[in-house]
Parts: structure tokens; sequence; C-alpha cells
């Protein structure tokens, strides 16, 4: 696959592509970063982002992955001694799913968030963003936000200013961090930094199609064990014939397919024997067509997802 078909896989947005082309013109190395807030379980959306780190990373680009133990503080999700407790269990699992070791950098935020440098250009950020842009940047990412705490207020600025003093070229989240990456290219140029490009990748739907969430457990972690991960495929929405906000084919368009060159359906010879599919195009003809019963589909998923996620239950034992 050529480089800059890899970059583009699976995105929903960048921001701008004319920019990532003059950024691998110019430079043979470009730097990206992402940002995760530790505050509990690593789920199949988060890993989303992890896989565009890994074609990033397989392009030649040098990865950054922040762990925002300062940003879960201020966003309520713990003592600093919890968050970074899950940070580091955070930090485990990126490895375990595919993350080079020796070409990727983690850096805690309270690392460098807390000098008087990044408190200063915090500050100068303020001052050039009015309290609406500031809770808009937020209302997607955020908790609480029906009584938003000032902290809460504050956060979008400094994912801005981690961009700026990270020194990344590339800046890469769910299409819900939009706002703020658009906070960071026009707020950062009037502080003396680069705008960041922004590559956003799609937000999956939960397991029962309806929005991912913690409180549903519509979702798989990297940590569910295999019995865990079949049994929440099996209860799937999963409509036969149907591609659109399908949740399982969601997992093979952006998880699975991705890693490998090709799937086997495994099926008795009176349901047809073995199906093989080369890429997702052929998987959605067949999903489509009725050739693929949304049983095997559901059982197939089960299968590859757990081999993907094996190591990291390796890792975290």
């Amino acid at each position: 696959m050529e480089k800059i078909d890899l970059i583009k896989r699976n995105v929903q947005e960048i921001v701008t592509e004319e920019e990532l082309t003059k950024l691998l013109e110019s430079k043979e190395h470009p730097s990206a970063y992402t940002g995760y807030e530790p505050s509990g379980k690593i789920h199949m959306g988060h890993v989303l982002t992890v896989n565009k780190l890994l074609d990033l990373q397989n392009s030649g680009f040098e990865i950054t992955v922040l762990l925002a133990d300062v940003h879960a503080y201020m966003n309520q999700k713990g003592t600093m001694e919890e968050v970074r407790k899950i940070a580091d269990y955070n930090k485990e699992c990126f490895l375990a799913l595919g993350l080079d070791p020796e070409k990727t950098n983690f850096v805690y935020g309270s690392d460098f968030q807390l000098s008087p440098e990044y408190m200063l250009n915090v500050l100068k950020l303020t001052q050039s963003t009015s309290l609406n842009r500031a809770k808009r940047s937020m209302d997607e990412v955020g908790r609480k936000m029906e009584d938003p705490k000032v902290s809460q207020m504050v956060y979008p600025i400094m994912q801005a200013i981690d961009i700026a003093l990270l020194g990344v070229d590339v800046a890469v989240g769910g299409i819900d961090q939009r706002k703020i990456h658009m906070l960071a290219r026009e707020g950062l140029p009037g502080l003396g930094f680069k705008a960041p490009l922004c590559i956003h990748t799609p937000i999956l739907l939960g397991l029962d199609g309806t929005k991912m969430s913690s409180s549903s457990e519509n979702y798989i972690s990297v940590d569910d064990d295999a019995a865990s991960v079949t049994k929440k495929l099996k209860k799937a929405f999963c409509p036969a014939g149907v591609v659109e906000d399908n949740p399982v084919m969601a997992l093979f368009k952006y998880h699975i397919m991705p890693r490998y060159d090709e799937i086997v359906f495994e099926r008795p010879e009176k349901f047809g024997g073995d199906l093989v599919c080369k890429s997702y195009e052929e998987l959605e003809t067949v999903f489509i067509e009725g050739t693929l019963h949304p049983m095997d589909l559901k059982a197939g998923a089960a299968r590859y997802i757990n081999e993907i996620l094996d190591p990291v239950r390796a890792v975290l034992g």
C-alpha cells in the first residue's frame, strides 16, 4: 500500500490534505501525537486512534503518545495518584496492541504541563479564547457539562499548548476532538507556534447500534476475556445484508481487515464451507448478497478480535 493511502486509510477527515502532501514532501520523518486521558478501560473506540498511529508509524512518522494525567485530574477522573496508575495501565495496553516500544515516545502530561513556560502559554491562549468557544470545544469530550467547572474550560486550551510544546506536526484524534484541534490551529500561530495538521478518525457505534457508553456496557474492552468478547458479539446488533451503522461490520473495517491479508469464516459444508475474503470490499459484497449470515459474521469477528486482544491479555495477566 502506498504511504499516502496508508495514512488516509479509515480516516474521516484530514485538515488539510494539501498540508499533508507538503509535509510528506518536506520531511522524511514527520511527527504525530495522540493524547489519551487515562480514565478507565481502553475499548475498541480508543483502539481506532491506536490503529492510525500504527499506520503513521509504518509510514515513517515519529510517534508521541501523551498520557494526559493532568487532563484526567482536571476532568474529575480521580486523584493524581489514581490517574497515574491508570496511565501506566494504558501504556501497557497500547504497546501490546502493536506500537513499537523502541520508536514510540510516551510522555506523561505531568512531566511538562506544570512548568512555567507551559502555564504562561496556557494563560496567553486563554486571552484570545472566548468562554463559549472553550465550552463548545469541551462539549463533545467532557463530562457533567451542564455545570462546567473552570478546569474543564481550561482543558481544551491545554490540549492546544500540548501540541505546541510537544513540537509535533500532526495531531491525531477522534472526530469528537475536531473543535479542540481547530482551536489549536487558529490560536497557536498568534503565540508563535505552527498550526498543526489534524487527522480525525470516525467514532465507533456501540455493539447495540447506539452511542458507545460505559453505562450501557455496549463496547469491547481490550482486557475482556475471550468468552466475554464472544458473548457480547453474539448479542450485537447486526441486521442481515445491512452494512451502514452495523457495529460488527465496523469491527472488520477498522480493526480486523487492516491487520490481516485475508480472513476466513469457518462454516460447515452444509452451509457452504469456509468463506475467504481478501478485502473489506469483498466482505461487504458477500454480506449484502446474503452469502454470509450475520451469525457467521459475528463468529468470525469474535475469533479475530480475540486474536488481536490476546497480546494485551498476556501483558495484563
